[in-house]
């Protein structure tokens, strides 16, 4: 199948990750979907489309459920890399139902509206904390010193992890979300595959102490958790800590620094929410859509949809491109303009349908609490030097973004 050669999508481009909303911009011109030869997929641009695909149950984040590799076409993964897809595949974000359904159900129960809320003064505590250092310090590094401990702790302290284990939970998330870009090189793998083992090897030990002494954790409930005589295998639970700590901080803290570095270049933006703090609600969702954390969902094609006229075939894979959909203006006027009082904010950036980010309440919760300590606890805020931007594509974020406290 030839793709198009004509497209300014480049996701190894260095010019097209420092800003790829431009090369959307023409993706959403040439078309609903358009073949990208270099990975084998087919890129979704428009907002409505991926909304409606991502509710579509003839798509699947797996395909195991119904096929076999070769059934569906596909090449079976490395068998050098079967640590990392046993614990990926074992996760509620790469599984269908009625495995999905089961699991969600069980997890959901720590997600509740009830639950978040008590956890909004320990957010809230840890938020001015961080910030007060950073303060006293005259500055820093935003990620490492404020955007990152904030959730990795936040995450931790519900699943129970001990303070004392905390300090590897980053480094071998950093190292397994390595495998969600797109054609990931063999080194990116062996540090993926490094981390799955030793990062399942870890929450095995942890599982068995709360087995014997249950307390008033996530881990904990899990094992007591059953529902209409539901409940997770062992490697269940483990996938499922994984993918909670992975995802209940990579977005959040890739959100926090996207977001400031974007206030920062539009100083007129941030005088108004320093001057407003009751912004803050509304900004949290701009800045998620205005540059998205999660750039791009995959999904499989379980049996063969058509899309404005193209037939895309069962065994085919499709790129939701949500920093397009976010970036659509049939849905955001004048979307390249940061707008803190958008009234209507439709975004995707916690996805949809089953997938639809269970820890969205917390992810929201989060970023209140660390952009308000930051407002009324630095409000001279500034930028120290120009960022770097991570050479990733799909989870789009910086090297670190250094601030001073005037």
């Amino acid at each position: 199948m030839s793709g198009r050669t004509d497209l300014a999508f480049d996701p190894w481009d260095p010019a097209f990750l420092a800003d790829p909303y431009p090369a959307y911009a023409e993706l959403r011109d040439k078309g609903r979907v358009l073949y990208y030869e270099p990975t084998g997929q087919w890129l979704v641009p428009h907002h409505a489309d991926v909304a409606a695909l991502l509710r579509d149950r003839r798509l699947g984040r797996t395909y195991r459920h119904r096929f076999t590799h070769e059934d569906f076409g596909r090449t079976a993964p490395d068998p050098e890399h079967e640590p990392f897809h046993t614990l990926n595949d074992h996760g509620m974000l790469d599984l269908e139902p009625p495995d999905h359904t089961r699991i969600r159900r069980l997890v959901s129960k720590a997600f509740t509206p009830r639950t978040v809320e008590r956890l909004k003064p320990y957010v809230e505590r840890l938020a001015g904390e961080l910030v007060d250092r950073l303060v006293t310090a005259g500055g820093g590094d935003l990620l490492a010193d404020v955007a990152e401990p904030l959730p990795v702790a936040v995450i931790a302290e519900m699943l129970g992890v001990p303070e004392a284990d905390r300090a590897p939970l980053r480094p071998w998330s950093a190292d397994i979300c390595g495998m969600y870009e797109l054609n990931p090189s063999e080194e990116a793998a062996t540090r993926a595959v490094r981390a799955s083992v030793e990062f399942s090897d870890y929450l095995r030990e942890l599982i068995a102490e709360r087995r014997k002494e249950p307390g008033d954790d996530l881990i904990s409930g899990l094992i007591a958790a059953h529902d209409e005589g539901d409940r997770l295998s062992e490697q269940e639970m483990i996938s499922t800590c994984v993918l909670l700590l992975n995802a209940g901080h990579e977005a959040t803290v890739n959100a926090t620094v996207n977001g400031w570095y974007a206030l920062f270049r539009n100083p007129g933006r941030l005088a108004a929410l320093r001057a407003d703090h009751a912004l803050v609600p509304a900004a949290v969702e701009e800045l998620m859509r205005y540059d998205t954390p999660l750039q791009m969902f995959e999904r499989w094609v379980l049996d063969e949809v058509e899309i404005d006229g193209t037939v895309i075939p069962r065994g085919a894979e499709l790129a939701l491109l949500f920093g397009s959909a976010n970036h659509d203006p049939a849905v955001f006027t004048d979307p390249e303009r940061l707008d803190l009082t958008r009234a209507e904010n439709p975004h995707i950036s916690f996805s949809a349908g089953i997938h639809y980010c269970i820890g969205a309440p917390l992810a929201r919760l989060e970023l209140a609490a660390s952009m308000t300590a930051l407002l009324e606890r630095a409000p001279a805020l500034r930028l120290a030097e120009e960022p770097r931007r991570k050479p990733n594509f799909v989870i789009r974020g910086l090297e670190g973004l250094a601030v001073e406290v005037a």
